[in-house]
């Protein structure tokens, strides 16, 4: 798949191979095509076609407040630490997709400070390599199974009555999308006080996580924050740069 990786800029050779095959073995049989190479000259004759192999290659499946204890985590130990310094606040969603992530960091910080003050201090870059996912995130409309979880002070507080339901546009200011390849583009805008990377190094060979780790790590202002999803662990040359601050969460501070 080189063609794919030189004419569209994806880059398939950090994927693990076997969740790579088993992707694009999912575009083959809806196109009714066999082997790599006419799948690649099916994607010349039908460009629209790469769009949708992107959607299968990056993984959108999210709500608000997914995994309820990362954002208990969050809400009671890291945003008011984060509110209480001196400073910008700035927070980095990386493959964030539709934008429910990003956007109930940003509910965290509204339930403790004015919208004007949030406006003042919260940066949010919210990064997705999927350009369609954030035309979703920059809508800020969501369904009711999205937003099921988003407790309900915030809901009414924040919400107008759905479905759809449609976040503050003063409140959704704080996040900023941007189209952004982790595999080989430099962070957006660091430095970060916290960046929350969920569910998204695990589909990367060892080598390509080692480079990103260390990229977070770059990334992070003296004692951030980085957290990643519960089945991913913090390995590689970046590992001596971080104390972990809570296993289960896999919550780690910048030394």
């Amino acid at each position: 798949m080189g063609k794919v990786e030189r004419e569209h800029g994806l880059a398939l050779s950090s994927y693990k191979q076997p969740c790579l095959r088993r992707r694009l073995a999912v575009r083959m049989r809806a196109r009714g095509v066999h082997g790599y190479a006419a799948y690649a000259l099916l994607l010349d004759r039908m460009p629209d076609e790469y769009d949708l192999l992107l959607d299968a290659l990056t993984i959108n499946v999210t709500r608000f407040f997914r995994n309820p204890e990362a954002f208990a985590l969050l809400r009671e130990r890291v945003v008011p630490r984060l509110w209480a310094g001196a400073g910008p606040v700035t927070v980095w969603s990386a493959g964030c997709a539709s934008g429910e992530e990003p956007y109930s960091i940003a509910l965290l910080f509204a339930e403790r400070a004015r919208i004007g003050a949030l406006n003042a201090r919260l940066r949010i870059d919210a990064t997705d390599l999927d350009p369609g996912v954030l035309e979703a995130l920059r809508r800020a409309e969501y369904p009711a199974a999205a937003v099921e979880h988003v407790p309900p002070a915030l809901l009414e507080r924040f919400f107008t009555p759905g479905p759809p339901y449609r976040l503050d546009p003063v409140l959704a200011r704080t996040v900023h999308p941007l189209v952004h390849d982790l595999t080989r583009e430099p962070p957006p805008q660091p430095p970060y006080r916290l960046i929350v990377c969920r569910n998204v190094v695990i589909y990367f060979d060892r080598p390509t996580q080692e480079r990103l780790f260390s990229r977070f790590a770059d990334a992070l202002a003296p004692g951030g924050l980085l957290m990643l999803g519960k089945v991913e662990t913090l390995f590689g040359p970046a590992r001596a740069r971080f104390e972990l601050e809570e296993p289960r969460e896999r919550l780690f501070r910048l030394r």
